[in-house]
C-alpha cells in the first residue's frame, strides 16, 4: 500500500541557475572540460538519464534520495553505491533506496568514452541535476571534481527519519553545514515520488498512540508543490507537516510558499548539499566500477 505524494512539482517553470565562478573547495563547474578528449561528459550522462527518465519518471525521486543518503554519510563520495554484506546499502534506512543501476549505466557510458576519468560521486550529482531539470524543477550548474571514497560501512549510516522533530532536523542539517532555509528547500524534494505507508501509518491510524488519525492532516489531500502542500496541512511525512507549524521554520515555509524563486533557491541548496565532505585532488580514487572500490 502506498500513499501518493505530489508528483513532478518541485516548482513551476524552467529556471536556469548559473554557478559559474563559484566553487566549494576544489569543486568547479566544468571540471571535466577537456579531460575526455572531444567528448562532453555531462552530455553523455544527460543522454543516459533522459532516456531513463522518459521510461520511468519516478527516477527523479530515486536519484534525489540517493544523493541525499550518500552525502549525509561520510560526505558525497559515492560510498552508498558499494556492494557488500556490510556496506552502506545494507543499513536499514538504505534498504528502500534505488537508482543504483541508473548510475551504473551512466558509468558505463563515460568509461566507454574515457576510462578512469569520471568519478561515481560526480555521476550522482550530474544525474540528479538532470532529472530535476527534466521533471520541471529548473536547471542548476553542477560543480564537479569529486573523487570516490574507499570506505562503505553500514555502521556509519545515521540519517534523519520522517518522524524527526524540527529542532532535531535543524541540528542534523546544521551538522552538515546547511542552514534552516536550505533544510526546508531540500525537504521540498519530498514533493516528488511516493511515500510508503510504513512511514506514515501512525499518522493515519494511531497518531501518538491516540487510536485516531493525526488531527493536523487534511483528510482530502490534493496535489500541490511541497511547500504549498505544507501550508494547506497536506504534508505527507510528519517532518514535512511540522515545518509549517513549528515557529523555527514556519516563517521560511511561508516565504517560500509566497515566492516564485523556489527552483533557483532549490538548485543552490542542491549545490551546497553536493559539496558536503567531498574528496578531491589525490584523495580517494576514481572507481572502475561504482559498486566496488579498486583496492
Amino acid at each position: 500500500m502506498k500513499a501518493e505524494a505530489a508528483f513532478l512539482t518541485l516548482a513551476l517553470g524552467l529556471i536556469s541557475v548559473n554557478f559559474a565562478g563559484f566553487c566549494f573547495g576544489a569543486l568547479q563547474v566544468g571540471f571535466y572540460r577537456g579531460k575526455c578528449g572531444f567528448a562532453d561528459v555531462e552530455a553523455i550522462v544527460a543522454g543516459v538519464i533522459t532516456a531513463q527518465f522518459f521510461r520511468d519518471p519516478s527516477t527523479v525521486a530515486a536519484l534525489l534520495r540517493l544523493q541525499f543518503h550518500d552525502c549525509f554519510v561520510n560526505g558525497c563520495d559515492a560510498s552508498i553505491l558499494v556492494d557488500g554484506s556490510n556496506s552502506e546499502k545494507t543499513a536499514i534506512p538504505n534498504l528502500s533506496v534505488r537508482g543504483y543501476e541508473i548510475i551504473d549505466q551512466a558509468k558505463a557510458a563515460v568509461e566507454n568514452a574515457c576510462p578512469g576519468v569520471v568519478s561515481c560521486a560526480d555521476l550522482i550529482a550530474i544525474a540528479t541535476r538532470d532529472v530535476v531539470f527534466l521533471s520541471g524543477g529548473g536547471r542548476y550548474d553542477v560543480q564537479t571534481g569529486r573523487r570516490d571514497g574507499l570506505v562503505s560501512a553500514a555502521k556509519n549510516v545515521s540519517l534523519p527519519g520522517p518522524a524527526i522533530s524540527v529542532p532535531e532536523a535543524i541540528a542534523a542539517f546544521s551538522d552538515k553545514g546547511l542552514t534552516v532555509t536550505e533544510m526546508v528547500l531540500l525537504l521540498g524534494a519530498h514533493s516528488v515520488g511516493i511515500a510508503h505507508c510504513s512511514f506514515i501509518k501512525d499518522r493515519l491510524f494511531n497518531f501518538e498512540n491516540t487510536g485516531r488519525p493525526d488531527p493536523s492532516m487534511d483528510p482530502f489531500p490534493r496535489k500541490h508543490s511541497e511547500i504549498k502542500t505544507v501550508m494547506l496541512h497536506r504534508g505527507i511525512l510528519q517532518i514535512d507537516q511540522d515545518l509549517g507549524t513549528d515557529p523555527l521554520t514556519m516563517p521560511v515555509v511561508k516565504n517560500l510558499a509566497n515566492a516564485f524563486d523556489f527552483p533557483a533557491r532549490f538548485g543552490a541548496a542542491m549545490v551546497k548539499l553536493g559539496a558536503i565532505g567531498v574528496l578531491t585532488g589525490t584523495q580517494g580514487e576514481i572507481r572502475r566500477s561504482c559498486r566496488a572500490t579498486n583496492r
